[in-house]
């Protein structure tokens, strides 16, 4: 049967900047979930210390807590959410839904990790990372993604799913990375349609790239 509520709020372990950690954040808020955000200190490397790796051992956030269930990782995370609090509209039981919605979340962790969040490390963070190749990557998806919305209003037909839920956030502050979001409109307007959502919460912005 499916829980509306959690018995107690869900902890969130988070850092502002990460878009991963605003994947999770924002679908707790869009399902009216009550949460605890706890904020790890990348800088002093607090998520590779012990106590964080008992909640995740790859010390990477997101994860949350969930009355003793912890789950880390963002994707798998909108998972969880959907499956066990969300309405069915958000992660499809059918085949071909499921199928899809899957299909978008590995390329939030393909394209989009390698894209447009790798290219916003190296401005936000200072990655060491191929600057140029992240952004051919961001926008050859980019192009793909134009074309895809055009006949629909969002990634898996015209109701959100968690597929437009882990694209969200590193798309939308793709500007930080130096990737305009210009030559897209059908992807801004799909950004604007998330936006709109009601419980939508922004992820902090940087004025860096060509956000500055």
């Amino acid at each position: 049967m499916l829980q509306t509520q959690p018995d107690q709020p869900i902890r969130l372990y988070r850092h502002a900047l990460s878009g991963h950690s605003h994947r999770a954040e924002l679908f707790l808020s869009l399902l009216g979930l009550p949460f605890e955000r706890i904020d790890v200190d990348l800088a002093t490397g607090a998520h590779k210390q012990p106590e964080f790796l008992n909640i995740n051992p790859f010390g990477q956030l997101p994860a949350i807590d969930d009355n003793g269930v912890t789950i880390p990782d963002s994707n798998a995370i909108l998972v969880y959410l959907a499956t066990k609090y969300a309405d069915p509209s958000w992660l499809p039981r059918d085949p071909v839904g499921a199928a899809t919605v899957q299909r978008w979340l590995s390329v939030a962790a393909g394209q989009i990790a390698y894209g447009t969040a790798a290219a916003r490390l190296v401005n936000v963070f200072g990655a060491k990372l191929d600057h140029d190749r992240a952004k051919t990557i961001a926008h050859n998806l980019f192009k793909l993604m134009e074309t895809h919305l055009e006949q629909r209003k969002f990634l898996v037909g015209n109701m959100p799913t968690i597929a437009d839920v882990a694209g969200y956030s590193y798309i939308a502050h793709a500007p930080e990375g130096d990737v305009s979001l210009q030559p897209y409109p059908h992807i801004r307007a799909w950004l604007t349609r998330i936006e709109q959502l009601p419980g939508f919460v922004p992820m902090v912005a940087t004025a860096i790239g060509l956000a500055a």
